[in-house]
């Protein structure tokens, strides 16, 4: 199933006037997922045509203000609609002593239903932070100042039936049959028995990553082997590398190297540094590793 994903911030620290701080927006059916809710990321909601009630799920990565200064404003609005479900935030080790100080900050007039999970990974460990039948959401840990973890979603290969086929070898239709095929049955039809890899096929689910404020580490391949799209921070240039090291963050360079390592189809660089007016020679250091890379700008929007 197509879906869409939005950036609606790339600013490393502070909103600039041209970036804001971070969150990344997935779209799937009509459900919204975020990743990372930094100041103002509402307002960037609005701009691009989403919907805040519809947000189903917040991942955050770490608790740096850039990350999370914009979750409060988020949740008071969804409790102040007419939210029919539970809004369930997952983070890092201290997410839910955080979220209960972050609540008693403000005051609600309407509550719905909140549930915070609390993730924690083992280095180097791919743990599941949420499943359904259609996707899942995996997460690792990352090496910055403060416990952060990074994610992947994974949509689950989905199985076809080639109708044309089905109805012109075997006469077969749409139906009861066709949904037993699909799930793996053997069926018979009109005396001819029909198996699932006589008319059926495989659709890959597509992998998207992100890769949040961390220095070198060997998780990132890990969690971003073969993704189709891997978002990526990349604070700095070649020449602020001691810099990047010094508060553990990844240099244009060294996020495409990881992605090449990883085998990724396509890199997107964010979270810049305020210094950097355009990115066009992180891009050109980038570009020495991996050969699809771009610059994510505010309100890019990616369809996997």
């Amino acid at each position: 199933m197509p879906y869409t994903i939005t950036v609606l911030g790339t600013s490393s620290m502070v909103p600039t006037k041209e970036r804001n701080v971070q969150a990344i927006l997935l779209e799937r059916e009509g459900e919204l997922i975020l990743f990372d809710c930094g100041e103002g990321t509402q307002r960037q909601m609005n701009i691009a045509g989403y919907s805040r009630a519809k947000v189903r799920k917040v991942f955050l990565t770490h608790w740096h203000g850039d990350h999370v200064s914009g979750l409060i404003g988020l949740i008071q609005t969804i409790f102040n609609s007419e939210y029919q479900h539970t809004l369930h935030i997952y983070g890092p080790k201290g997410t839910k002593t955080r979220l209960e100080h972050l609540r008693k900050t403000v005051d609600f007039e309407h509550k719905v239903s909140l549930e915070v999970h609390e993730l924690h990974p083992a280095p180097e460990e791919l743990l599941v932070a949420f499943e359904n039948d259609d996707y899942k959401v995996e997460c690792t840990p990352m090496k910055h100042t403060t416990p952060t973890i990074a994610y992947s979603f994974v949509e689950k290969d989905r199985v076809r039936i080639d109708m044309e086929k089905a109805n012109k070898k075997y006469g077969l239709k749409t139906g009861p049959l066709a949904g037993k095929l699909k799930r793996g049955e053997t069926v018979t039809f009109k005396g001819k028995e029909i198996t699932p890899e006589d008319v059926c096929f495989t659709v890959k689910g597509k992998k998207f990553v992100v890769i949040p404020d961390t220095t070198l580490n060997n998780s990132v391949p890990i969690i971003a082997e073969q993704a189709d799209l891997m978002i990526c921070e990349a604070t700095y240039g070649n020449e602020h590398e001691e810099k990047a090291r010094e508060y553990k963050h990844l240099t244009a360079a060294q996020a495409s190297l990881l992605a090449q390592q990883a085998g990724v189809k396509e890199l997107i660089l964010t979270h810049f540094s305020q210094r950097y007016k355009q990115v066009d020679t992180l891009l050109d250091e980038a570009a020495v590793h991996h050969p699809k890379v771009r610059a994510a700008f505010d309100f890019m929007k990616v369809q996997l």
